[in-house]
C-alpha cells in the first residue's frame, strides 16, 4: 500500500524574494510578482520551489544531469533518488530498434508558500502582521486574553500580543487595538525553540482579513535598478526600471506531500550518505523522497529561489522542523 505524508514547512525570508510574473505591466512597479488571483497578496508558487530544490538536490548528489526538464544524459534514472523524487522520462529500445519513450511522474508534491506573518513597520518597531485563519491554518492555537476565545478582529481594529491601548501604525495606516491575544504552535512543533522566532512571537498583530491584502501590498520591497552600458559603465538612458519584492523576515507556510505510488526510492547510496560518485553526501542520508526534498530546501537558504539571485535576493530559510502527518 502506498504511503501518503504531508509535511508543512515554516520559512522565513533571508533577503527579500522576488518571483515575477514574466513580464512588464503597468502599475505601481515594472517588474510585479506573482500574487494569488482572489486576495491579490503575493506568494511563493510551487513551481519556484520545487525547480530549485530539485537542482540543488542533483547538485549535492553530484548528477547535475538530474536536474532539468530531460534527463536523457542520466544513465540509470531509476536509481537516481533524484529523478525517483521529483519524476524523469526515460527512452530505451525495444528489440525491433525502435525507442520507447515512458514519463515517470514525482512521488513529491510541492506546494505555494503562502504568506503567514508580514512584517511591518510601526510606531512601535518592526511587527509581524497575519489573520485569524492563516495562524489556524498553520496550526497556531490563538487565545483572545479576556474571553479565553479567538475571534477575528473588526474592520479597522487589530489584537496584539503584547500590551497596548494606544492606536498602533501599520506602515502608513492607524490601527485601534481591540484587546491583546496569545499564540503558540502545535506542542509537535519545534518552532518555539528557534533562535529567530522569539522575538516575533511578542510583536504579532492579527488584523482582518480584508484588510491584511492592503496591509502586505502597501509595505512590500520596491527597488529601482538600472542598465548598465558595457562600453561606457554608465548608465544606460532610459533603461531604469522598478520591482517588487516579497520582504526579508516574512514567514510563510509551505505543504509537501509524499504519493510514493512506486515505494521502490533507491537508497544503495544515497542510503549510506554517500553521492553517485561515493563521496558523502550533504545533509545525511537520503532514507526517502521527503529527504531530498528537505535537503535541496536546505540549499535554498544558501543559493536562493527566484529571480534577482545576482542582486541579493531569494534566500528561503528553514524554521524548526516541519510538521508531519501520515495516512495509510
Amino acid at each position: 500500500m502506498a504511503t501518503y505524508k504531508l509535511q508543512r514547512y515554516l520559512l522565513m525570508s533571508v533577503d527579500p524574494v522576488h518571483i515575477g510574473t514574466g513580464g512588464y505591466r503597468l502599475g505601481r512597479v515594472d517588474n510585479s510578482i506573482v500574487r494569488e488571483p482572489g486576495t491579490r497578496i503575493p506568494k511563493i508558487p510551487g513551481s519556484a520551489i520545487h525547480g530549485a530544490i530539485r537542482s540543488y538536490a542533483a547538485q549535492l548528489y553530484e548528477t547535475p544531469e538530474a536536474a532539468g526538464q530531460s534527463q536523457e544524459r542520466v544513465e540509470e534514472p531509476d536509481k537516481n533518488p533524484v529523478c525517483y523524487t521529483f519524476g524523469y522520462i526515460k527512452k530505451t529500445k525495444k528489440e525491433n530498434g525502435e525507442e520507447e519513450t515512458r514519463a515517470y511522474s514525482g512521488v513529491v508534491n510541492v506546494f505555494d508558500a503562502h504568506i503567514l506573518l508580514f512584517p511591518v513597520y510601526s510606531m512601535a518597531g518592526p511587527v509581524w502582521v497575519s489573520t485569524l485563519e492563516r495562524l489556524k491554518d498553520a496550526g497556531f492555537s490563538v487565545k483572545n486574553s479576556n474571553t479565553g476565545k479567538a475571534s477575528d478582529p473588526e474592520y479597522g481594529k487589530a489584537y496584539v500580543t503584547w500590551e497596548r491601548k494606544e492606536p498602533l501604525n501599520l506602515g502608513w495606516l492607524m490601527v485601534e487595538i481591540a484587546g491583546q491575544v496569545t499564540m503558540s504552535p502545535l506542542e509537535s512543533a519545534s518552532w518555539q525553540n528557534e533562535k529567530c522566532w522569539g522575538p516575533v512571537a511578542n510583536c504579532i498583530v492579527m488584523v482582518n482579513e480584508a484588510l491584511f491584502s492592503h496591509i502586505v501590498n502597501s509595505n512590500l520591497e520596491v527597488r529601482t535598478s538600472v542598465s548598465i552600458n558595457p562600453e561606457t559603465g554608465a548608465a544606460e538612458e532610459g533603461a531604469l526600471f522598478t520591482y517588487e519584492a516579497i520582504p526579508r523576515a516574512t514567514f510563510l507556510t509551505m505543504d509537501v506531500v509524499l504519493d510514493d505510488y512506486r515505494e521502490a526510492f533507491p537508497t544503495e547510496k544515497c542510503g549510506q550518505g554517500k553521492t553517485a560518485k561515493d563521496n558523502p553526501l550533504p545533509r545525511g542520508k537520503w532514507e526517502g523522497p521527503l529527504d531530498v526534498v528537505k535537503a535541496g530546501l536546505k540549499m535554498a537558504e544558501w543559493l536562493s529561489v527566484g529571480g534577482m539571485g545576482t542582486r541579493g535576493f531569494g534566500r528561503l530559510g528553514i524554521v524548526g522542523e516541519p510538521l508531519e502527518e501520515t495516512l495509510g
